[in-house]
């Protein structure tokens, strides 16, 4: 069984949380694969950034990183309070903890920033939120990321990304690295990507 946990902050983007559980639920459930997904917050219940609350599997201080093979970090909104808990030390130790052991770490959009905070992403390439001239960008780089103006951008085991937009991407290469390329090509295929 390959695991991952989604690191949920309060005011996370829904759509950028979503993708992981279909295509992760795809991968399980229409072919085979032996994947699945566990969600993790500070609170039992975390609301997204639109007010929808999402029940999850573990509290912070229940994950063991041992037991998980990649970790997925959806981005989310200041105006939500996405960035008191995404800046907080123990979501920050965590992130630390999966890349010292060498997991997969999938980012969507500002997701990228609690992994810049962490100081994981010092001298890697890697891209965050793009539009409204570039700010939060101009914030990862403080945090020592080589930015690179691509959608999805990989270094090592790690992949961050521009936007909402790219968060099926971004889900599809983290399936690829727990599964191989042509088990989630033909994930992909079947979901229309």
């Amino acid at each position: 069984m390959k695991k991952t946990l989604i690191l949920l902050a309060k005011g996370f983007e829904t759509m950028e949380f979503s993708v992981f559980i279909d295509v992760l639920g795809w991968a399980r459930t229409d072919y085979g694969h032996d994947v699945q997904a566990e969600t993790c917050g500070f609170q039992k219940q975390v609301v997204s950034a639109f007010g929808v609350p999402v029940i999850v599997d573990k509290t912070i201080d229940e994950v063991c990183v041992e037991h998980y093979d990649a970790l997925a970090v959806p981005g989310g909104f200041a105006e939500f309070g996405y960035y008191e808990e995404v800046y907080d030390e123990r979501f920050l130790e965590l992130i630390r903890a999966f890349y010292g052991q060498g997991k997969t770490i999938a980012a969507v959009c500002v997701g990228a920033l609690a992994l810049g905070r962490s100081g994981i992403l010092k001298g890697r390439r890697a891209t965050t939120y793009h539009l409204q001239g570039g700010h939060r960008q101009k914030q990862l780089a403080a945090f020592g990321a080589k930015i690179v103006q691509e959608p999805v951008a990989e270094d090592g085991n790690i992949i961050t990304s521009y936007c909402p937009e790219t968060a099926p991407y971004v889900a599809f290469l983290l399936l690829e690295r727990l599964i191989g390329a042509k088990g989630a090509l033909e994930v992909k295929r079947a979901m229309g990507y």
